[in-house]
């Protein structure tokens, strides 16, 4: 795998999911997850599937408040279970994006999201031991 490649590739989207996050919510698992991506310098609204509700009721307040919503739940068979679940609850009342998922899936060698800010810390260093 190309670690430099990868990285660039990740910063990038992560600086288009910046700009995103200004004016659509991003959906997650846990309270990890949110840590993660504040780590991360995203500052918008980030919210948490678990939060002691079904996830239908989860969709339900979603729908009311979004008309768009980004997906970003782990990559693992969990996390892909939870953004089908929240996709078909959603299907014809919020537009899902779940572009940064696929990107952060592809080019990663993990499989969480509050990975996230390790995974990039250790490519760097990796990169400058080169």
């Amino acid at each position: 795998m190309d670690y430099k490649k990868s990285l660039e590739i990740v910063e990038k989207v992560l600086d288009e999911l910046k700009q995103d996050n200004k004016k659509l919510p991003i959906i997650v698992e846990g309270e990890k997850d949110i840590k993660a991506l504040r780590n991360l310098d995203i500052k918008g609204k980030i919210f948490s599937v678990n939060t002691g509700i079904s996830i239908t009721d989860f969709c339900d307040v979603l729908s009311k408040n979004f008309k768009e919503i980004i997906i970003l739940t782990d990559w693992d068979r969990k996390g892909g279970h939870i953004c089908y679940t929240i996709k078909r609850n959603l299907s014809g009342r919020v537009k899902c994006n779940t572009y940064y998922r696929e990107i952060f899936a592809k080019n990663c060698m993990i499989k969480t999201l509050e990975g996230l800010p390790s995974w990039i810390n250790t490519i760097k260093e990796k990169l400058l031991i080169e």
